[in-house]
């Protein structure tokens, strides 16, 4: 075990916001520790939506707030969702300046396409399908051209170090068969979310809430974990992750069909177009019936694929399916984490010295359920906050406590815990699916314990028992009415707690 002192934020995750965080810390040193290469492992690189904001005449940041809000299902807070959308432009003019190749109109605007639950087109793109990984390399050729940057492509964290008064001073980190205290007077984490939990899944199988699990086992306040979004068009092809038909194609017209070619949402144009939740019940619905699920883009795209949708199109290509001529099959996966640890718009979390962002944080503005593309804008938007806060931080001078790290799960058991979590805890859930799970994960937690994954279960299964009624991504088969109330989860490890435990607070 070795300690080096850093003076100046560390961030753990090299998605869209930890790089995003990184680059507006300057001039304070930065470290930036990924366990892998940059552009890989990471939910960012793989978006293929873009980036929503107010970027026609006819919209508005209101427009866009009002939208977001809608689509939460009452559980976006309004201040956060007002300065998410309010700097929307700002945002993708930030991101274009570092050098993102954003799709561009014959008067050189953003070029905005349409996509679920907007009320109007705002979704800049890149190359049609290319936006997560046109803007994450723009933003990795900037950080790594940046003086006050350092990373570590080999780090995984293993624990959050603190102080006898609680603030979190630094970060145990894996690299390799060492291991390295890393002392800072301030750490964020933009470790991404927790579609790696799930066995059908569009994300990396990296990500595995372990920085949730890791900040709850500090003491942070995790909010709303239950709330996982699954996005209704997974492409059905035997791959693990599974990859993704983006939303945009229903955008541009394709139709969800069943086997014999009938519509999965009614024959109404915009019917494909409803909130993820509504569309991914009807695909899991369609395929729990032996109608099977397909997504139709023949007529609506046809021979504009390979250059309209490049990277669908060479997904489906090497799963032996021309989408000019099939209909593509599609399942609904584990997509996008709305829960997650309690935080601001710039990362503040509830333990002083700890900033969280992008997926892995819960600032109020997906509540129950996000927007399509909303992501992307929150990554980088919050990003920039939060790494402006973190760099004003300058430490503490409290006695650090021993650091203990959990243990390692197999690959075995893993494997068993996402099957577990695709069974009972994905698009419907039930008190007796989820009470299996929580025996699963006993079982698991007996064997590996303090494993991060195990505890990152834990907190959806849990808050997903104790939440009875359905709502946004939250659809419980034996509550399926909407309470009267929202009330948001707020979670906090209470000492020596062996298991997380669910209460709740009114808006």
């Amino acid at each position: 075990m070795s300690r080096i002192h850093h003076d100046g934020p560390v961030i753990v995750g090299g998605g869209l916001a930890g790089l995003s965080a990184a680059l507006e810390a300057a001039p304070r040193k930065v470290l930036v520790i990924t366990p892998a290469p940059l552009l890989e492992a990471c939910s960012s690189a793989w978006a293929q939506g873009g980036v929503a904001a107010a970027l026609s005449d006819g919209d508005a940041p209101a427009l866009h707030a009002a939208d977001t809000t809608a689509a939460g299902a009452g559980l976006v807070e309004a201040e956060a969702t007002r300065t998410l959308t309010g700097d929307g432009r700002a945002t993708v003019e930030w991101l274009a300046k570092l050098g993102a190749p954003f799709d561009r109109d014959a008067e050189g605007g953003f070029e905005v396409s349409l996509e679920a639950a907007h009320s109007q087109a705002r979704v800049a793109r890149v190359g049609g399908d290319g936006a997560g990984r046109a803007i994450l390399s723009a933003l990795v050729t900037a950080v790594r051209a940046a003086d006050h940057i350092e990373v570590w492509e080999d780090g995984r964290l293993k624990s959050l170090i603190q102080d006898a008064t609680g603030r979190v001073r630094g970060v145990l980190v894996a690299r390799g068969d060492r291991r390295v205290e890393v002392i800072a007077p301030a750490v964020v984490l933009a470790t991404g979310g927790v579609g790696g939990l799930f066995a059908a899944t569009t994300t990396p199988a990296a990500l595995l809430g372990e920085g949730m699990a890791l900040a709850w086992r500090a003491g942070a306040e995790i909010l709303d974990p239950e709330f996982v979004q699954f996005h209704p068009t997974a492409m059905d092809v035997g791959l693990d992750p599974m990859p993704l038909a983006t939303e945009a194609l229903r955008g541009e017209g394709a139709r969800l069909i069943d086997a014999e070619g009938r519509f999965l949402l009614g024959d109404e144009p915009g019917a494909d177009l409803q909130s993820r939740d509504v569309v991914a019940r009807a695909v899991h619905a369609a395929r729990a019936a032996g109608r099977g699920a397909f997504l139709d883009c023949r007529t609506a795209v046809g021979a504009a694929f390979p250059h309209e949708f490049p990277a669908v199109f060479a997904a489906c290509m090497r799963a032996g399916l021309d989408p000019r001529e099939t209909p593509i099959p599609v399942a609904a996966a584990a997509h996008y984490h709305m829960g997650g640890i309690a935080a601001g718009s710039d990362g503040r979390t509830s333990l002083p010295g700890l900033y969280a962002v992008g997926e892995c944080a819960a600032t109020g503005v997906h509540g129950a359920n996000r927007l399509a593309s909303n992501s992307l804008l929150e990554a980088a938007a919050f990003g920039r906050r939060t790494g402006q806060a973190a760099a004003s931080e300058f430490g503490g001078q409290g006695t650090l406590l021993p650091v203990s790290a959990g243990a390692e799960l197999p690959e075995a058991a893993l494997a068993e815990l996402r099957q577990g979590m695709s069974d009972w805890v994905g698009v419907v859930r039930d008190e007796a699916g989820l009470t299996a799970l929580i025996a699963l994960i006993d079982r698991l937690e007996a064997q590996w314990p303090g494993a991060a994954p195990v505890t990152a279960a834990r907190l959806i299964a849990e808050a997903a028992l104790d939440r009875h009624e359905s709502r946004g991504g939250h659809w419980r088969s034996d509550y399926p009415q909407t309470a009267t109330e929202a009330r948001h989860t707020r979670i906090r490890r209470k000492k020596r707690a062996t298991a997380p435990k669910q209460t709740e607070a009114a808006l």
